[in-house]
């Protein structure tokens, strides 16, 4: 996420301000993202986007984290997770991962890369990548009220007479003013739409007025499944698979367990009484939509590679279901709050702020570091993910345990220390640009010489206004020692 710059608290010397002067001359500020093809806007072929320094990083991670199965194990062993399945990718490539355990205690089918685990909420982006995906096609807004597809909702009962309508952008960003409905929303995966719609139409109580703060809703994700099916023409299912995993090659996710070989499914598990006692399944239905998806660690590695593919902002082809742009749009921070919690935080920064996206949870902390991800859980099920835009890397864990997401989320935390601590969790560096690199060079020139013609060209209108012209050439010879 952007950082803003602080205003000096000092006077600046006469090289910042030359410098200073020149960047604004010659610079224009970041423009916000549009739905705008990329065919129909000019762009600077001189553009370098940043880049990481080391090009054998991804062997160099592997290398580093050949030793770090271990805390997937202890973590295994100390919450009582009957399996457990990891990996880590970086950039395009799932260079770290393993299994402990058993994804069905009868028959002891051991974890693999291949094993499908339910994700719970972990769908929910997927949900939030396909109403994008809609609105790019032009076939929705995020500004349109969601009861222009779901009639029913035409009818709620707003907390104030001036409330915003909620719309499908409130929905996206948990800010309808829904109240959190957790665990309630986790024993309703399958519902009908009909049964769906008559909660609705039985009326949606309010906790805050739309738009004002964010309030986590599995029933809004659930709302969005329906405007896709209306939209699209097809159940929701249908369009995530037919538009999302299939072009990603996510040809193991699915909806249905039933439809699973036992050989791969894993089962759902909760820990009571000092035993393992079975959770059973709920099979697919309209909740799907906010955490129904089953998948692989091989399956998954691909969609967290899409979500890093999308940094930095580049002028290539696009390959994704979605456009990089669009990715980003779900990665941007909304209502953020701050926190001072450090186990929260992954027992690592005392403060930091966190927000929703679209289908993800956003973090940032004192030091920048942006983090994007969501966890899941459901009875028998609890998974984590989180992925470092600027890093380039990303790190998942799935485990067959009750609410279990949190726990496998610090397991996670300490493989990203590793990478810390050993150097390797680095972010791309900006390259120079073509006119900051000559601007440098004339910058040096005009220290030295003044060259009134080379003056005219570069130095900007206002840098004489506060401090005469004479007065900054005197600074800079007694600088040079000239």
């Amino acid at each position: 996420m952007p950082r803003s710059l602080p205003f000096p608290r000092c006077p600046m010397g006469l090289t910042q301000v030359l410098v200073l002067a020149l960047i604004l001359f010659a610079c224009s500020g970041p423009a916000p993202e549009t739905t705008v093809a990329a065919a129909e806007q000019k762009v600077d072929p001189a553009y370098v986007p940043p880049r990481f320094r080391e090009e054998d990083r991804s062997l160099r991670v592997a290398h580093a984290l050949s030793e770090a199965h271990h805390y997937y194990q202890e973590c295994a062993e100390h919450n009582h997770i009957p399996g457990l399945v990891y990996g880590l990718v970086v950039d395009d490539s799932l260079v770290f991962s393993g299994g402990f355990g058993t994804i069905n205690r009868e028959s002891q089918e051991p974890v693999t890369a291949y094993s499908l685990f339910r994700i719970a909420s972990m769908t929910k982006s997927f949900t939030a990548m396909a109403i994008l995906k809609l609105r790019d096609e032009g076939k929705l807004s995020l500004s349109d009220p969601v009861a222009r597809f779901i009639p029913a909702l035409k009818d709620l009962e707003y907390p104030t007479s001036d409330a915003t309508p909620v719309t499908l952008f409130h929905l996206l960003t948990m800010t309808a003013g829904f109240p959190e409905d957790n665990p309630w929303g986790d024993r309703f995966l399958d519902i009908s739409p009909e049964d769906l719609i008559g909660h609705v139409d039985a009326g949606i109580p309010f906790s805050t007025v739309p738009s004002l703060h964010y309030e986590y809703s599995n029933l809004g994700y659930g709302l969005l499944g329906l405007v896709i099916t209306r939209v699209s023409g097809q159940p929701f299912q249908e369009y995530i698979t037919k538009h999302i995993l299939e072009p990603l090659e996510m040809t193991h996710t699915t909806w249905e367990y039933s439809e699973v070989p036992d050989r791969l499914l894993a089962l759902g598990y909760r820990w009571d009484n000092k035993q393992w006692v079975h959770e059973p399944l709920l099979h697919d239905g309209a909740f799907g939509a906010m955490g129904g998806l089953i998948t692989s660690m091989a399956d998954f590695s691909k969609y967290v590679s899409l979500h890093l593919s999308a940094w930095p902002p580049r002028s290539e082809a696009e390959t994704g279901p979605v456009r990089r742009s669009t990715l980003r749009e779900m990665h941007r921070m909304h209502q953020p709050r701050l926190y001072t919690d450090k186990e929260q935080g992954g027992g690592r920064s005392p403060s930091f702020m966190l927000g929703y996206g679209m289908g993800l949870r956003i973090a940032e902390d004192e030091e920048g570091v942006v983090e994007v991800g969501h966890n899941g859980g459901l009875p028998g099920f609890g998974s984590s993910y989180m992925f470092y835009p600027d890093h380039g890397i990303g790190i998942m864990a799935f485990g067959n345990l009750t609410y279990v997401g949190s726990k496998v989320k610090s397991a996670n935390y300490q493989v990203i220390e590793i990478l810390r601590n050993q150097g390797l969790f680095e972010v791309r560096s900006p390259a120079v640009s073509p006119i900051l690199d000559r601007r440098k060079e004339e910058v040096a020139q005009l220290l030295l010489h003044w060259d009134p013609q080379l003056e005219e060209e570069i130095v900007a209108a206002n840098l004489y206004q506060d401090i005469p012209r004479e007065v900054r050439m005197a600074e800079a010879r007694n600088l040079l020692k000239l």
